[in-house]
């Protein structure tokens, strides 16, 4: 088992859901408009799932046998997404930038579900981001439903 390419991997997805939670939780704190109080309480209930999430992630990376990033800077480094702020406080501006950065989550962990389990033979791991993208999925789902 490559439990060195496994991590390497999940570090860059922790930094992602991290870059994602702040994201979310942007969205919580500076929500403007006449659905705010219901979209508030929305951005709430997505960023305690990606806090979740990021802590699963790390102690995901810690039980394959390494240590997981943990600052600001080596997140920034790591991510795939960007800080990029919408120009507007709305409800769509924050639902559409959010939808985006979780379906760049879903390709990355698609991508690397075959390679855990058999290039890597981490069958557990594999699992785990398997599970992963089905809560990724149906938290795009939720907030593309706001879009239709």
């Amino acid at each position: 088992m490559n439990t060195k390419a496994v991590a390497t991997e999940l570090e860059k997805l922790l930094a992602d859901e991290f870059v994602l939670y702040t994201k979310t939780r942007n969205a919580h704190w500076n929500i403007e408009g006449p659905d705010f109080h219901a979209m508030h309480l929305f951005f709430e209930s997505q960023y305690e799932q990606l806090d979740e999430i990021m802590d699963n992630v790390a102690e995901r990376i810690r039980t394959i046998g390494h240590y997981s990033p943990a600052t600001l800077k080596e997140f920034l480094g790591l991510t795939h997404l960007t800080e990029k702020r919408g120009t507007k406080n709305n409800s769509q501006s924050y639902i559409k930038d959010l939808t985006e950065d979780h379906e760049s989550i879903i390709d990355f962990l698609r991508e690397n579900i075959a390679p855990f389990a058999e290039k890597h033979k981490d069958f557990g791991s594999s699992d785990f981001i398997t599970g992963l993208l089905e809560t990724h999925e149906k938290m795009a789902w939720m907030l593309k439903s706001h879009l239709k």
